[in-house]
């Protein structure tokens, strides 16, 4: 898609930008645990500052629900954010006369119960604190809110840096990418990613399932998974996958070899076997070391990686084990300028921190349900507003 950058719109000399952020940090006792979100916010900042203007930022923090919660307000941000850009912050209530900071961070957008409605009159009073909108979060793209998406229309828009890095990889991975693309998804649950699935499968020449998903189709496939976790009813719905990623020339990869275990814990006793050798008291855990061979060399062969869920319960040794080698794997590729990898969702960034890779990818996306709807190919409100 096309859309414009910071650059895009032209000196901003004595201008306001008004930017959406993601703020929504984890907190204990009022002080940030962790500033990965602030420090993506650094680069649109720069960015604005650098064109002559100054940064009004909008963002939400949890779950109001259109009420003013003391304890969800984003003042506690403030100190954290101006020590990660290196610049002074202030604060404001919609409605208050801005302080004159170069940077202003307002208070918790969805205090409003128009935010989330998208409200056209909360919208405009967003748009009346500057005089350009700048998306930079990604993490909300995925909702038609008023600061992100009715605002976009009121105003000049352009693409924040963070996200505009963002919309670039993702177009790279599904949007024109480098063939032949091979994606991985893992996960408990078929039910949770059945959209992403079926979509998938009309979009790439790969598709490696593996963590308790596989069950599913392995079970499918009329093989006894035993005690697994596996979603018994979606039987016919994961052989309509197979059949259309047959039809697309999407080949399907499942684990040949299985380790199993009858404890679900860390470093219970375990045993490797094939993959339609499962005993009723046993339960699947992990892909095995022959999968991972056979799983690394489709890698190997492809140029484009599009990755999202774990191999396994990854959380517990040993069963992180496919998971780990898989995302080293990936990781060896990429440096070597042989694959490009984009991967996202929670459980995935965690998985390849723990697997030592995470500064190896391409690109890795922190936002989870918006990361989860573009895999589902569908289109993204914040998004598609900055066309």
């Amino acid at each position: 898609m096309a859309f414009k950058r910071i650059s895009d719109l032209g000196d901003l000399t004595g201008k306001t930008a008004v930017v959406r952020v993601d703020l929504n940090v984890p907190m204990a006792d009022g002080v940030v645990t962790d500033d990965t979100r602030l420090k993506a916010v650094k680069p649109t900042v720069d960015a604005i500052a650098a064109a002559g203007g100054r940064s009004v930022l909008l963002a939400h923090f949890g779950r109001p629900k259109g009420q003013v919660v003391p304890e969800m307000s984003l003042k506690p941000v403030v100190t954290a954010l101006a020590n990660v850009l290196g610049r002074h912050v202030g604060f404001a209530e919609l409605g208050e006369d801005l302080p004159a900071s170069e940077v202003v961070v307002m208070e918790n957008t969805r205090f409003f119960p128009g935010e989330e409605k998208n409200d056209p009159e909360l919208a405009a009073k967003f748009a009346a604190l500057g005089d350009v909108y700048v998306n930079d979060a990604f993490s909300a793209a995925h909702r038609a809110h008023a600061s992100t998406e009715a605002v976009a229309k009121l105003m000049p828009s352009a693409a924040g840096e963070t996200m505009g890095a963002e919309l670039e990889a993702l177009g790279n991975a599904l949007g024109e990418p480098v063939r032949p693309v091979v994606a991985v998804v893992g996960g408990a649950k078929v039910s949770s990613k059945l959209a992403v699935l079926e979509n998938l499968v009309e979009k790439v020449d790969h598709l490696i399932i593996g963590g308790g998903m596989a069950n599913t189709f392995l079970y499918a496939q009329g093989h006894n998974v035993g005690a697994s976790l596996c979603e018994n009813d979606l039987k016919d719905t994961a052989l309509k996958i197979l059949e259309n990623a047959n039809k697309a020339g999407c080949q399907v990869h499942l684990p040949t070899d299985v380790v199993v275990a009858t404890e679900f814990k860390a470093h219970a006793a375990n045993e490797t076997k094939a993959a339609d050798e499962v005993s009723g008291d046993e339960m699947i855990l992990d892909a095995g070391p022959a999968s991972v061979a056979v799983l690394s060399e489709v890698l190997a062969d492809c140029k484009t990686l599009v990755w999202n869920g774990p191999m396994g319960a990854f959380e517990m040794e040993p069963f992180d084990m496919a998971t780990v080698a898989l995302a080293k794997a990936a990781g060896a590729l990429t440096e070597q300028g042989k694959l490009l990898t984009v991967a996202g969702g929670g459980d995935t960034v965690a998985a390849l921190a723990h697997a030592g890779v995470k500064d190896k990818f391409t690109h890795i996306s922190t936002a989870g349900g918006a990361f989860l709807e573009w895999m589902e190919g569908r289109e993204l409100p914040g998004v598609a507003a900055l066309e």
